[in-house]
């Protein structure tokens, strides 16, 4: 008997006539165990093992677009960071940090001393917050730190000894790499001293950034 060309209705019929023999119904039964083992092995097994597959190569694609991403962005901070670095090395020449206001006396002796003059006198004062453009004075309880431009930190001096030393003192200082101004100043002559010593008394001012004074 062709089982191939065997339909449904035939095989009904051949049934319930008597028709088929034993050997055909052992061929059909291995057929229909065979078609039915296949479908446990591939929904058991194989199935879940394609999935697994799949997803681990979906994992990865995702990975990999990932550091595509990572590489972009790390691209664009190298650039932006080329960009704004000589807008920090600018910065760092005209602005104080908290350590280089707390080593000023250190800073303005040895220009001093150079000099020959000696520095009688030198007391920070409270840093006083410059306001970006736009924003009006607040009251200091107020103020956030976004607000603020900059700090002027006002310094009062007293500087003794030859007057053309003095001179040469600020000018050595004008030429240093940080900002320093002197806003006000009395210089006054040494009473009864045959060097010609001065007495400059005055007040200074450094800057500083938000991010130190805040």
């Amino acid at each position: 008997m062709d089982l191939k060309n065997l339909s449904l209705s035939d095989l009904k019929e051949k049934l319930s006539g008597g028709a088929i023999d034993k050997k055909t119904l052992i061929k059909f039964g291995i057929g229909l165990g065979a078609i039915i083992l296949f479908l446990i092995i591939y929904y058991a097994i194989l199935n879940p093992m394609v999935n697994d597959r799949k997803a681990i190569h979906e994992d990865k694609l995702n990975k990999e677009n990932e550091i595509v991403q990572f590489t972009e962005e790390i691209s664009q901070y190298k650039a932006r960071i080329e960009e704004i670095k000589p807008v920090f090395e600018q910065t760092s020449t005209l602005f104080h940090s908290k350590a280089e206001v707390e080593d000023l006396y250190q800073s303005l002796s040895k220009y001093a001393s150079k000099n020959g003059l000696v520095i009688s006198k030198l007391e920070k004062k409270k840093p006083v917050p410059v306001l970006k453009e736009g924003i009006t004075d607040q009251a200091a309880e107020l103020i956030q730190k976004d607000m603020v431009s900059y700090y002027k930190i006002p310094v009062d001096y007293e500087i003794k000894g030859n007057f053309l030393g003095f001179i040469k003192f600020k000018r050595d200082v004008a030429r240093s790499k940080k900002s320093l101004n002197f806003d006000k100043e009395t210089i006054s002559v040494v009473q009864n001293d045959s060097t010609g010593a001065v007495v400059a008394r005055g007040e200074l001012t450094i800057v500083g950034l938000p991010d130190e004074f805040f």
